[in-house]
């Protein structure tokens, strides 16, 4: 049998990710499906109130379209009726100039009443677009406080099975659109609903005969807009699903950027980025194509109906023109046509909206669904009993348990466990058997699946949650810390603690004096995920923010694994001293660390084995005892070359410059390109897809005459009604009525061709504006990613929000805009061609309009650039916080991380509030526009017509220009979308010309072999964001080839820091990093990268299988299953891998929450092996093993490192007293250099450290 080969191509081996549909399809079963009205749960009373006035004026607006019309066909008449009397051979001079007073008065009166009708057009237009955005504002604000608590609040289990990678793309791009579907766009669809059946009541008043023939494809019509909003809401829910996995890549990737980086995995992360966006891409192109297909059917159907109507109008007219009393005269048949012209046409203008709607209430899906799901364990205060006082008594009865996302995999098995008050109890035993699901369940994590857990008699389950987890104090083997300064970082644990109270609990952590030294002290910024600090760094300060809290119970997961033995030593006696009283349950694989602890509980396989004392349990000589020997022998050799004097104290942060340490600088610069992008602009981003842009470009062009051409042929139409021939009146219109299905069948296919086409440049220039900013991000240098600007949830953010906004300028709103300046451009060319004067007085009123329009931008694109500040600064709170939930829910943080949120939002909202009512202006004035210059032209138009023009022509010209406005007006609906995608834009395109301070060279060579030679040349370095602050000052190191060279000091001295400058992930600011005599600089990046495996302290793995995880230490080629086996065996992972229920198809979850510690270390180990590296590089590898794992990795490592160089980093000393030099790192140089006896010989630092470590 041929190899198995691991590839991510294939389809039923180890998936690279889930099949999106599949996912699609189980999403469902757990999401809700809100109705519209439910989407406005969260007005207020104020909010209700101004939607009822917006509602009453969106409705008031919606009626004077139909007055207007009664009297523009009332003015028709009477035109038609002047000019077939003014001709007459037999009109007296006195009949004639009656004829015309009566005629001017009429015009008079229309424009009077117009204009009163276009100022409360105004007016009315104003109320209705500035109440539903003001209250959208306001609803969309409490909707992100709701919705962040919701998430906040829900159990720890909820989070087991839910992603949430794709939380930034539902803060931002998710409520973006919620908040579309219930602002101003819903009053402009009730406007045009209400003129729609208004239009059809006068028209039926009016001629209920004539409306009904008119109105005839009005069913199918409805047919087809009801299945293009099915389809449509269907392909806007597969899109949100698409960009919110594509948002949970984004989010775990850019968390995890080192390590991507590491293994050079920018390409495949790249390539899963985009699978979704492909998705996503295809998908909205079918939703394109449907809405182009029945907004083409629409379209075509109403100007049939305009036919149609126009016909059988002028039949009924003319057949009834010899009675005494015809109910079908001109000014009926007009305003019986014009209100069906108005309704259907408001019918289709609407049909866009519809989108909006459907992707509104899609969002409100995603949304609601996590707001309305009740948690299993619910923290909600006042739930519960709250003791007078926690003493400490904790007894577990009986307890099963296994991880909700893996129910077949046992964990607890019938636990029973008694801790009392103020014991110090120490829970050890092999990695993975438990013991950190302990500390979980007593935090209440997780509810056990059968038996009790109680505290001082009481079931936790019946205690206020939020009040006794306050009374508990947590270290986790891998500490968090928020991107905040250190003294709130340790407030954190006590929001209630003085400064004083800060400080204190900083000395009992030994932590004080290194925060002292830093030049902002207890004010400097950590950097998100504590990125600023070394590893011993940040536990110290977990330990402080422990501490401060004062709790009744304290809970050490590893708490000291992290430090190195001088500050451990100092820290445990902090933490002995602390936990005095109090119950105090400590994980430790250091077992040296727990001797003193009045219970030592040993487990094995879910269930207590062994309990008592040290001195008991080695007494027994069974599982505790082969746990110590094997300690203790792993450290003779360094015990036996010690002399036994005194340890001398040295406490580094008194004598050494900490690693990384200063103030982040706030902002990077950035190129700054200050050209605002115009349409044009956008347009150019969107090149590559010239064709279909054309296509749809001259859909667009011929779309946009079809109205102007209407016109034509209703000014002709007009024109023959003064005729007394019938049979020329007859067949004129028969004409012209078939020109009419012919602009028809014109507006359908060009309706099809600029959404359809439109949609697939807009949809492929929005996946490739995506995958760029991605993969722009993935090569930045990591200095990049060290600045507090540009966290996690501050790209994600801009990934989602900006793609989202050129989205929103482009497509089917492109295709609209264009199409209205066509129309606008053509009916004033048709207005100075039949009548210049006419044409010049109607357009006057156009300046108003574009001036409107320009200050409106301007507003818009200023707070466009408030609104992306705020946001991605609480986006970035948000996302830290729920990336982070497990310590967020154990120091009850869940209120002020909220508090903070919110914080951040007031400033933006508050200016959304300030400046709505510009908004209102400028919609009111381009809806009465229409009204003013109806009004001005007719009344100008008729005094025309009196002076001898033919009224044909001014029809023509009124109807042209009305049409030119009205197309300006309706686009203003998309106006803030073109405004803040012409913004997005300039943004992506600044972003996309940054130049990463590290990459390739055109110099730059790639090196197909190494040997493993390192030289380290007058180093002096400074970490770009605390360029103040020198880490290594000179230092000069030679690593040779096949050698193992262990670096080691005090924590914070910078020894990581070497490490990184090997992966090139910083360069020096002088000096030279050679491998193999060659300067790191000229070496390409992927090459380099390639000969060097790196196992980190904290092992970041993705949400992939185990397999997956393992090969992706090697992303240059398809991974053999058998070497994925081999290198878990090698890491002593296997046997645990093929326990579980699917082996190594195991998917392992954000962030890989179910493994314990030494688990993922250990997967962590098996990706760097599979490598096969030249150079290894180990900082703590091995640091959250357990012993026994960590004797049998550290004979893999052993064995691995044979004939390759290894540069590793170890606290403990045992592990490296083999290796063939050992650098002490002092000052930012090597203070000390040798093998392990030359050193211990030397009597100098490292000696102290051996010393510490007895």
């Amino acid at each position: 049998m041929g190899k198995r080969r691991f590839s991510p191509n294939a389809k039923n081996k180890h998936p690279l990710e889930a099949d999106f549909v599949k996912n699609e399809e189980e999403g469902k079963e757990n999401e809700k499906t809100v109705s519209y009205i439910q989407m406005f749960r969260y007005t207020t009373g104020l909010d209700k109130f101004l939607l009822c006035l917006g509602l009453l004026s969106a409705l008031g607006t919606g009626i004077l379209q139909p007055l207007y019309t009664l009297l523009y066909g009332n003015l028709t008449g009477d035109i038609i009726a002047f000019a077939s009397t003014i001709y007459k051979p037999t009109l007296t001079p006195e009949q004639r100039k009656e004829a015309e007073d009566n005629f001017l008065d009429g015009i008079t009166h229309f424009a009077v009443m117009n204009s009163l009708i276009g100022l409360g057009m105004l007016v009315l237009s104003f109320i209705s677009t500035t109440t539903f955005t003001y209250s959208a504002s306001r609803q969309v604000y409490q909707l992100r406080s709701v919705y962040l608590s919701k998430i906040l609040n829900q159990d720890i289990s909820w989070y087991d099975v839910h992603e949430t990678g794709d939380f930034s793309s539902r803060m931002t791009e998710d409520l973006y659109k919620f908040e579309d579907g219930i602002g101003e766009k819903l009053p402009m669809f009730l406007h045009f609903q209400v003129v729609f059946l208004a239009s059809l009541t006068l028209a039926l008043w009016k001629g209920w005969e004539l409306a009904l023939v008119c109105l005839t494809s009005l069913p199918a019509a409805l047919i087809a807009l009801g299945v293009v909003s099915f389809l449509t809401t269907r392909f806007a829910q597969r899109e949100l699903d698409a960009y919110g996995a594509a948002g949970a890549i984004a989010e775990e990737v850019l968390s995890s950027i080192r390590t991507v980086v590491a293994f050079s995995g920018q390409e495949k992360e790249a390539k899963r980025y985009d699978k979704n966006l492909e998705f996503a891409k295809k998908n909205n192109i079918k939703k394109n194509m449907f809405s182009g297909i029945g907004t083409g059917m629409l379209w075509f159907m109403i100007y049939s109906s305009y036919a149609l109507a126009f016909w059988y109008g002028v039949k009924l007219v003319l057949d009834q023109k010899t009675w005494t009393d015809p109910v079908y005269t001109v000014n009926n048949m007009v305003t019986v046509f014009f209100s069906v012209m108005a309704g259907s046409m408001n019918f289709g203008i609407a049909s866009p909206y519809i989108e909006a709607f459907a992707m509104s209430k899609a969002a409100a899906n995603k949304i609601f669904s996590v707001i309305d799901n009740i948690p299993k364990i619910n923290l909600s205060k006042g739930r519960g009993e709250k003791l007078d006082s926690v003493k400490g008594n904790i007894r577990f009865r009986n307890v099963k348990f296994h991880y909700p996302s893996r129910p077949d995999v046992p964990i607890l098995q019938g636990l029973n466990l008694e801790i009392n008050q103020g014991d110090t109890v120490a829970l050890v035993g092999s990695s993975g058997c438990g013991k950190s699901t302990v500390i979980q369940l007593i935090q209440r994590f997780y509810d056990p699946v059968s038996g009790e857990i109680s505290v001082d008699g009481k079931n936790i389950k019946d205690l206020d949650l939020t009040w006794f987890r306050g009374n508990i104090g947590t270290v986790g083997q891998e500490p968090v810390l928020f991107g905040i300064s250190i003294m709130e970082n340790i407030k954190y644990g006590n929001l209630k603690a003085t400064e004083e109270d800060v400080i204190a609990a900083a000395k009992k952590a030994n932590a004080h004096t290194f925060i002292s030294a830093l030049p902002n002290g207890y004010n400097t910024l950590v950097g998100e995920r504590g990125a600023q600090l070394s590893g011993g760094q940040k536990q110290r300060i977990a330990i402080a923010r422990a501490l401060v809290g004062n709790p009744s119970i304290l809970l050490l997961d590893e708490a000291t694994s992290a430090l190195d033995y001088t500050s451990e030593a100092k820290v445990q006696a902090a933490l002995d001293s602390a936990s005095a009283g109090y119950t105090t349950i400590i994980v430790a694989h250091r077992l040296s660390t727990i001797r003193g602890a009045n219970k030592i509980i040993v487990f094995s396989k879910g269930v207590v084995v062994e309990q008592g004392t040290h001195e008991e349990l080695m007494a027994l000589e069974k599982e505790y005892h082969g746990l110590v020997m094997a300690q203790v022998r792993g450290s003779e050799a360094a015990q036996q070359s010690g002399d036994g004097k005194k340890i001398i104290e040295v406490d580094e942060d008194d004598k050494i410059d900490p690693a990384i340490h200063g103030k982040i600088i706030a902002d990077e610069e950035i190129q700054e390109n200050e050209t605002d992008l115009s349409l044009i602009g956008i347009l150019k981003m969107n090149s590559p897809e010239w064709l279909q842009l054309l296509i749809g470009s001259t859909g667009s062009a011929v779309l946009g005459t079809t109205m102007p051409l209407f016109s034509v042929l209703f000014g002709s139409i007009l024109g023959t009604l003064a005729s007394s021939d019938d049979e020329y009146v007859r067949s004129e219109t028969n004409k012209y009525c078939l020109f009419f299905v012919c602009i028809g069948c014109m507006a359908a296919v060009c309706n099809f061709l600029l959404t359809y086409m439109f949609g697939i440049a807009g949809e492929r220039m929005t996946e490739r504006i995506r995958s760029q900013m991605f993969r722009a991000m993935l090569v930045q240098e990591i200095g990049f990613f060290d600045d507090k600007a540009n966290g996690v949830g501050s790209l994600c953010s801009r990934l989602s929000a900006d793609a989202s906004s050129i989205q929103g300028a482009t497509g089917q709103r492109l295709g609209s805009i264009l199409q209205s300046i066509t129309t606008f451009v053509v009916a004033i060319s048709l207005s100075l061609y039949y009548d210049y004067r006419l044409g010049l007085v109607t357009a006057a009123f156009v300046p108003f309009m574009l001036l409107a329009m320009y200050v409106e931008r301007q507003n818009t694109a200023g707070l466009r650039s408030n609104r992306d500040q705020a946001l991605q600064k609480s986006t970035m709170i948000a996302v830290e916080a729920v990336g982070n939930i497990r310590t967020v829910a154990s120091l009850c943080l869940e209120d002020q991380i909220h508090k903070l949120y919110t914080t951040e939002l007031i400033p933006y909202y508050r200016s959304v509030q300030r400046n709505v009512y510009w908004r209102g202006i400028v919609f009111g004035l381009s809806r009465s526009m229409t009204f003013f210059t109806y009004s001005a032209s007719m009344y100008y138009g008729g005094r025309l017509v009196i002076n001898g023009l033919s009224y044909e022509k001014v029809f023509k010209v009124s109807q042209a220009l009305v049409m030119g406005t009205t197309s300006i007006a309706n686009s203003l609906a998309f106006s803030p979308n073109l405004t803040a995608g012409l913004e997005a834009a300039k943004n992506v395109k600044q972003f996309l010309a940054r130049v990463p301070k590290i990459q390739d060279s055109s110099t730059s060579k790639s090196i197909q072999q190494v040997d493993g030679n390192f030289d380290f040349s007058r180093i002096n370095f400074s970490y770009p964001t605390r360029s103040e602050i020198q880490v290594l000052k000179g230092l000069n190191l030679s690593i040779l080839q096949g050698k193992t060279v262990a670096l080691v000091g005090q924590s914070g001295c910078g020894k990581s820091t070497i490490i990184q400058l090997i992966e090139r992930f910083y360069d020096p600011s002088s000096g030279e990093v050679k491998l193999d005599g060659n300067n790191l600089k000229s070496m390409k990046l992927e090459s380099l990268r390639s000969h060097l495996g790196i196992v980190s302290q904290e092992p970041n793995l993705f949400n992939k299988t185990i397999a997956e995880n393992i090969a992706y230490g090697d992303n240059s080629r398809e991974a053999d299953m058998n070497e994925i086996m081999q290198a878990a065996r090698n890491a002593n992972i296997h046997n645990f891998i093929v326990d579980l229920p699917k082996g190594y198809d195991t998917k392992l979850g954000e962030k890989a929450v179910q493994l314990s510690g030494g688990q993922k270390q250990r997967i962590a180990i098996a990706r760097a092996l599979v490598r096969n590296p030249k150079v290894l590089l180990l900082d703590e590898a091995t640091s959250a093993l357990d012993t026994e794992s960590e004797k049998i990795v550290q004979e893999a490592l052993d064995k691995a490192k044979q004939g390759r160089t290894c540069v590793t980093i170890a606290h403990r000393l045992t592990t490296i007293q083999d290796a063939d030099l050992i650098c002490v790192i002092d000052r930012g140089i090597v203070a000390e250099a040798g093998t392990h006896e030359e050193l211990l010989n030397k009597k100098g630092l490292y000696h102290r450290l051996n010393q510490a470590q007895k």
